[in-house]
């Protein structure tokens, strides 16, 4: 079996991993140079630390299985930007070389079995002055700290929800930004129902508990201020964000009124979970669930030879992502996954499920726009313009909405925006394109280099 891999997170590469033990031939594609995802984001070489394992969570594990791209019926090829899949001809098309470089070749591959482990977006809320420079979302502020060993500001306040959070405020603090405070929106109550349901089954995540005592023991250590039921509901500065106002929200995420307070900061970042990437599964025509690729129990979706692993299929965390690959990567490689990897994967699954419970996003969040408030930065479109463009008789469906707003139509292609503006208007699913990655004309109009392997 000749299995191809799209993504080297936490999901592709233990998807490489069971399907190279499934005796397959295996390509791993990733558009970084460095295997590892967002997760796993490593330094530059020229500032690798002397102790990886001190500032990266899991490194070990990862060590281990990012070995799996050096097996000898492994390829892996980084700088890899999968921009199509053509479903007539199960051809997978590939631009390779560095993503704003020009020259890259155009490739196609034709593999037996496709793996898609693409992951997710940030997902950030929009709110008044969100636009402003200094406001960052919470996965940007980890890659600069994680990836660069840069602070995103001197004085910096996380907000948002979930416990992705407290990873990022340990980063921050890890690069010398002083953390003013952890703000998770959702009350204490919301939380604490979310986690204490049946909570004999946590005994399986006992590693997890080390790992959030290490994040409070951290923030203790800093004077950290981790509070729930608050959040950031307006950004001000005139050329970039000099302070932020917070409020408490009730279970909805209502504002309750008279609990405004400003915090002085010099950035902001902001984290309301993640949103799936399934431009290349949507090409694919695998069937989508509110946003997320369908899969059965063996991770294959509704696409013959096409699987799916991670947080494309839903948002679990990297624990999650690496069992769901595991058994993509055995069956697609045409092996039979063993009981063990399948309790791994229910039991992870069930945890995302408790996660999910624990930090929802409350449905009154739109409380906190006002009309002239940008939900599309791309194309600076409003809020207003959008409701009003929704209850416009005269454009119904998503496609007219885009058009005649603009929004989704910038350099992101709806990619940060489109789940919010779906949300908004009342529609069920983005508008995806069929080229699922933004490249040059030239590049669409070059000839394919070679036959297809």
């Amino acid at each position: 079996m000749n299995v191809v891999i799209v993504g080297a997170g936490p999901a592709g590469l233990a998807a490489a991993e069971h399907a190279l033990r499934a005796g397959a031939q295996v390509t791993v594609l990733d558009q970084a140079e460095t295997p590892g995802g967002q997760y796993h984001r490593m330094l530059p070489e020229a500032y690798a630390a002397k102790r990886p394992d001190r500032i990266q969570h899991g490194r070990a594990e990862f060590d281990r299985r990012r070995r799996v791209l050096a097996h000898p019926r492994c390829r892996w090829w980084p700088g890899s930007t999968v921009w199509a899949f053509d479903r007539a001809e199960k051809r997978v098309h590939i631009l390779r070389g560095p993503s704003d470089g020009s020259g890259r070749r155009r490739l196609t591959l034709v593999p037996d079995a496709l793996i898609l482990a693409t992951g997710a977006h940030d997902r950030t809320l929009p709110f008044p002055g969100w636009e402003l420079p200094g406001v960052y979302t919470a996965g940007a502020a980890q890659a600069l700290a994680k990836g660069e060993r840069v602070a995103i500001g001197g004085r910096v306040l996380v907000a948002g929800a979930g416990p992705f959070l407290l990873p990022v405020a340990e980063s921050l603090l890890g690069v010398g930004a002083e953390v003013v405070a952890v703000l998770e929106a959702n009350p204490v109550s919301t939380v604490r129902k979310g986690w204490s349901s049946r909570p004999w089954r946590l005994a399986a995540h006992a590693g997890k508990a080390g790992e959030l005592a290490r994040y409070a023991a951290t923030l203790a250590r800093h004077r950290v201020p981790y509070l729930t039921g608050r959040a950031v509901v307006e950004a001000r500065g005139a050329d970039r964000v000099r302070e932020v106002v917070t409020a408490q929200v009730r279970a909805d995420w209502s504002v309750v009124p008279g609990t405004e307070r400003p915090y002085e900061v010099d950035a902001v970042c902001v984290g309301h979970g993640f949103s799936p990437q399934p431009e290349l599964a949507v090409a694919a025509g695998c069937v989508l669930d509110d946003g997320f690729v369908r899969v059965d129990a063996a991770q294959r979706t509704t696409v013959d030879g096409v699987f799916a692993a991670g947080e494309i299929t839903g948002i679990g965390g990297a624990v999650t992502a690496a069992a769901e690959g595991a058994v993509a990567g055995r069956v697609a490689a045409g092996g039979k996954p063993g009981p063990a990897l399948i309790r791994a994967r229910d039991r992870a699954r069930a945890f995302a499920g408790r996660l999910a419970a624990a930090h929802p996003i409350g449905t009154a969040w739109r409380s906190w726009l006002r009309d002239d408030t940008i939900v599309c930065r791309c194309e600076e479109t409003t809020y207003g313009e959008l409701t009003r463009a929704a209850e416009d008789d005269s454009r119904p469906g998503a496609h007219a909405l885009k058009l005649g707003t603009r929004a989704g139509l910038g350099p992101c292609q709806g990619r940060i925006c489109g789940p919010t503006v779906s949300e908004l208007c009342g529609g069920a699913e983005r508008h995806h394109r069929p080229i699922a990655q933004p490249i040059r004309l030239g590049e669409l109009a070059a000839r394919t280099e070679g036959e297809p392997e």
